[in-house]
């Protein structure tokens, strides 16, 4: 059987162009409707015309011109204060400032009974460090300059204190065995004598043993800080060793 219509020609294939065309058409005709503008025709005779107005109106005030009059010719002279000259006839007393400059021939007497002693309040220095004294403490029997008398100042302190601390002590108190450590610290004052003495250790007891055999130190010869006594301070660590 033949075909009668071409496939080509057949308008069922434009469909959806059509379908686009016909969308497109009818937004323009809506968009145009919206946009369209109308005008009553009461109003339509005061198109195409405009009003000035004037927006502000500024006031210039008037001024008056005052007319000045000069001063009448007659006017009498301003009044000149004057001046009267009076002799002075009083007599004016002059002071004498007497000289308080002594002479070197008479003598100056002084009334001792006026004069009060004021004592002078001592100062007050701290003790300085046994390292940084200028003359250190001489313990006795010590001779030598200033590094030998340090050393042999060390050596005397620990041997006298060797000599006299009980290590059993320490075991009576039931400390664990092992090393110990004690800290002393003591000032030989002005006078060469042991003051100040303070320890730190594991056990009151051991502490209070310390403070006794440093305080059992002998008269010394005091340290000098420019020429003058002073206290130095004094620190030594001591470890001892318990045993079982």
């Amino acid at each position: 059987m033949e075909i009668k219509k071409n496939p080509k020609q057949q308008l069922e294939n434009y469909s959806k162009i059509f379908l686009q065309i016909g969308l497109v058409l009818t937004l323009f005709i809506t968009y145009t409707l919206i946009e369209h503008k109308t005008y009553e025709r009461s109003d339509l005779g005061s198109l195409g015309q405009a009003n000035m107005i004037d927006d502000m109106k500024e006031d210039i005030p008037i001024i008056e011109i005052q007319e000045v009059k000069p001063p009448p010719k007659n006017t009498p002279p301003p009044v000149v204060e004057q001046i009267t000259v009076v002799e002075d006839e009083k007599e004016i007393e002059e002071t004498v400032i007497e000289s308080t400059e002594t002479d070197e021939d008479e003598g100056v007497i002084i009334d001792t009974e006026d004069i009060i002693e004021v004592e002078e309040a001592e100062e007050v220095e701290e003790d300085i460090p046994f390292i940084l004294i200028e003359k250190v403490p001489v313990y006795p029997g010590c001779k030598g300059n200033n590094t030998k008398l340090k050393k042999c100042f060390t050596k005397k302190v620990t041997e006298h204190f060797g000599k006299r601390f009980d290590v059993n002590l320490a075991t009576e108190l039931g400390l664990q065995p092992g090393k110990k450590k004690l800290f002393v610290i003591f000032t030989i004052n002005k006078k060469g004598n042991i003051a100040n003495v303070r320890a730190r250790g594991p056990h009151p007891r051991l502490e209070k043993e310390v403070v006794k055999i440093i305080s059992s130190l002998p008269k010394m010869t005091p340290g000098k800080q420019r020429g003058n006594p002073v206290g130095v301070s004094y620190s030594i660590p001591i470890t001892f060793e318990v045993r079982t």
